[in-house]
């Protein structure tokens, strides 16, 4: 279950709390109820972020020297930080993604999509199927975040390959040769980002200017780019993937009778990018009936707790606007929670107003296949065509 938790939010059968063992024998607790799931993000002095980011499968002594010989860190900066620190840098990269700031790349951001939406809809008349993925989603988000906090200036296909690899390297189940793979891979990007710490503007001269050091700058700016973008592509590939299967909500879209505000967050209800989140206990103590001794590793079904039947009406159905669809927990709750939440819905609601259409009457020819990861579904392509 572990690894294919994102296929397996509906199974009725699970218990509000189980010990689960991994590929690797090493038990977790996992908390399905959404009132538990909950508690456990909102309580970071009991449960702590501190493995938020530590590699699911243990990384040889090889892939570490490749990562050494990189000069690799990653000190608690953001989702892995319950020091004093935290709250500092979060305020840091929240102005930079603060909802002003967020709601002026609207327009910049629309012409880009309606300029793909026309040239895709020109292919997709011709007869020829499309990847919505690789040509609409994958990109958006890091272009976006480039314009908020002025990132170095690197390819976007390097980017995106950097940070899927960090994805994988770090919560997926993996033999010692493609860690040493993705140790590669990931190491060298990082020196990039040492670089772009050093010397860059936007958010990384707002760090550096208030006091902190290289290697948290590096952290920052590593978290932004491998969950801060790449979740946001996924979600937007996962959520025209669920539209594609909705004539009801996308006739409702064409109508005006659907709000687009509320298709975006009955999508993060069911269709969240981030399946799982970790914490782990900080002391002894008990949830939901169930002792947890402290050092507990406590997997977070954020996906299985946003169908939570207690807190919404119809858990299985795409149904916008519906009493607890906002509920979710996509994003998180208390002092961890995303703060690029503002910025992923409105790149979603953009995405959603503009390319929905391209979705009427269409066949999907492959539907996003995601690879095994505790935390990230990783959709690798949506490809349509006119039926």
């Amino acid at each position: 279950m572990l690894f294919r938790s994102w296929a397996q939010a509906a199974d009725a059968a699970w218990p509000d709390v189980a010990r689960v063992a991994d590929h690797t024998g090493v038990e977790h607790l996992v908390v399905t109820r959404h009132a538990l799931v909950r508690e456990v993000l909102t309580d970071p002095v009991t449960y702590r972020p501190d493995n938020a980011l530590d590699a699911v499968t243990p990384m040889p002594v090889a892939a570490l020297r490749v990562l050494a010989g990189h000069r690799f860190r990653l000190p608690p900066t953001l989702a892995n930080n319950s020091g004093a620190s935290h709250p500092a840098i979060r305020a840091i990269v929240a102005d930079a993604l603060h909802p002003t700031r967020v709601a002026a790349q609207r327009p910049w951001l629309t012409d880009l999509v309606r300029g793909r939406v026309a040239a895709l809809a020109a292919e997709l008349d011709a007869g020829a199927p499309v990847d919505l993925y690789a040509r609409l989603a994958a990109d958006l988000p890091l272009l976006v975040l480039a314009r908020l906090v002025d990132l170095p200036d690197a390819p976007v296909g390097a980017v995106k390959a950097f940070a899927r690899a960090a994805l994988e390297l770090f919560w997926a189940p993996l033999d010692a040769e493609r860690q040493l793979t993705l140790a590669a891979e990931v190491g060298r990007f990082h020196r990039v980002l040492r670089e772009f710490a050093a010397a860059g503007g936007g958010l990384a001269a707002d760090l550096r200017a208030a006091g902190h050091p290289p290697d948290t700058v590096v952290g920052a700016l590593f978290f932004l780019l491998v969950a801060g973008q790449e979740t946001t592509s996924q979600f937007l590939t996962l959520l025209l993937h669920r539209l594609a299967g909705e004539p009801e909500v996308l006739a409702g879209l064409r109508a005006g009778s659907v709000r687009v505000a509320d298709v975006v967050e009955e999508g993060l209800r069911l269709e969240p990018p981030i399946v799982t989140w970790r914490r782990v206990a900080a002391t002894d103590t008990t949830l939901g009936g169930t002792a947890v001794p402290a050092g507990t590793s406590m997997v977070l079904w954020l996906a299985r707790a946003g169908r939570d039947p207690a807190t919404v009406d119809a858990p299985e159905e795409f149904r916008p606007g519906q009493r607890g669809s906002r509920r979710h927990l996509a994003f998180g709750a208390g002092a961890h929670r995303c703060v690029g939440d503002q910025l992923a819905r409105m790149e979603a609601a953009v995405v959603v107003a503009e390319a929905a259409p391209l979705l009427a009457g269409a066949t999907v020819v492959r539907a996003p296949w995601c690879p095994d990861n505790l935390t990230f579904r990783m959709p690798d392509a949506f490809v349509i065509r006119r039926r």
